[in-house]
């Protein structure tokens, strides 16, 4: 019988079970709901910071997308929503035009850039992450699987932060915003796998395998679709013009890996950004162990140089007769040179006797020959081939055998492009590294 005073007893009938107040409702509003509150909002983190991770992700793969015209293109380097791309050097510049930017260069042009990768990664932890947060029943089985889901991005993060850092010697912005937002969605997937209720003791394996294969499918899906549907050019392969002149008899070769293989020569200005990458990309590549490569000094210098109205690299020229003054020390020297650019460059355009003072103090070798007339005559005669041989007023350029990689392969390109190069040449035995 009801009556206004009669209630519901939650009290348990067992007598000997005992009873707080309250843990009925609990169990009864909390206990299908998907977890703990905590639990809860460290999925939400989890899936926000794997947003932003897909966010800077796919802004990283569209500029590498973009170039892969073989065009220059601007770049965005800012993690600022709605910031203006840039043109120019930059550290996003750097770290993107690098071998490290993406894998299986020799296979097809540019490679499969990494971030490309990371889309489909954040784009899984995104859809695993909401699909424990909807979950009736999210246990530590299912948590633990996301700490090692979040867990590699967060490992690749710190691989290609110390590659960028301590080989690379840059740092490209989206790059960290990816490397926070990993580390971020790593720390809340351990924050909810604490908070997360007891497993019910089932094997995980058959659970775990089948979201690994699902993690694949993300992964393998969007690499054959940017497969299939990458541009490719003939004229990588073919080369953009031939060596005319291949014979040195003024003697202005520089020879930049020994051995015997395919010959390839270098034109290059030793204070030229842009050289400094060229030279990076083919030591990391190992083109340098594959190719005799020798160099031709090409200084875009008005000191030395009459085809340049104005000094583009100023200090090239008094860089490039050192080199030339010591032949076997010429890496040396242009190891000290590429590592100094900006310095060297901003000295000579007030003062380039200071940058001749500084390279003899650094380079005794070159006391009595830097500034004389027959090595002045020699950076001329060196000039005088790439007339000979109708070459562009730009640096670097590279030859293979005797056709001229296109410089929009010298970048993204430049393992590919050389791969197929060196494909239609003799073989022959690989050169040594050279530095």
């Amino acid at each position: 019988m009801s009556t206004p005073l009669s209630f519901h007893d939650e009290r348990p009938s067992n007598r000997d079970e005992p009873y707080v107040y309250g843990t009925a409702n609990r169990r009864d509003s909390g206990g299908g709901g998907g977890g703990s509150g905590a639990m809860k909002v460290a999925l939400i983190v989890v899936a926000l910071a794997s947003l932003a991770g897909l966010v800077f992700s796919m802004t990283s793969s569209g500029d590498f997308i973009e170039h892969l015209d073989r065009q220059v293109h601007s770049i965005h380097c800012s993690l600022l929503p709605g910031a203006k791309a840039e043109v120019g050097e930059s550290g996003c510049r750097t770290v993107m035009m690098s071998p490290y930017s993406s894998v299986m260069r020799t296979s097809m042009w540019g490679g499969i850039p990494i971030a490309l990768l990371s889309v489909a990664t954040f784009a899984y932890l995104i859809m695993r992450s909401l699909g424990m947060l909807l979950s009736k029943t999210t246990t530590r089985k299912e948590t633990l699987f996301l700490i090692a889901a979040t867990g590699l991005p967060s490992v690749m993060s710190i691989i290609f932060g110390s590659i960028a850092m301590n080989k690379l010697g840059a740092a490209c912005t989206m790059c960290i915003g990816i490397y926070v937002s990993s580390a971020i969605a790593s720390i809340a997937a351990i924050i909810a796998h604490v908070t997360a209720g007891p497993s019910d003791g089932s094997s995980s394996i058959g659970l775990w395998a089948r979201w690994f294969g699902e993690g694949c499918v993300y992964v393998f899906t969007l690499v054959f679709f940017y497969v299939i549907f990458a541009p490719t050019s003939p004229k990588s392969a073919e080369g953009c013009g031939t060596l005319v002149q291949k014979e040195d008899p003024a003697g202005i070769f520089i020879t930049m890996s020994k051995g015997a293989g395919v010959p390839g020569l270098a034109v290059l200005d030793p204070l030229c950004p842009a050289c400094k990458g060229f030279d990076e990309r083919i030591r990391t590549s190992g083109i340098d162990q594959r190719v005799a490569l020798q160099t031709v000094l090409f200084p875009l210098d008005s000191t030395c140089n009459w085809m340049v109205k104005e000094s583009l690299h100023p200090g090239a020229c008094a860089v490039s007769e050192a080199m030339l003054c010591d032949k076997d020390g010429a890496l040396e020297v242009l190891d000290w040179a590429f590592a100094n650019q900006e310095r060297l460059r901003t000295t000579a355009k007030t003062d380039e006797a200071a940058v001749r003072k500084e390279i003899e103090t650094k380079f005794p070798k070159v006391k009595g020959c830097l500034g004389s007339a027959p090595i002045k005559n020699k950076v001329n005669k060196s000039l005088r081939f790439a007339v000979a041989n109708a070459l562009p007023l730009l640096t670097p350029q590279l030859f293979i055998g005797d056709r001229r990689v296109c410089d929009e392969d010298t970048d993204l390109g430049l393992e590919f492009t050389v791969e197929k190069m060196l494909a239609a040449q003799p073989a022959a035995a690989p050169s040594g590294r050279r530095r």
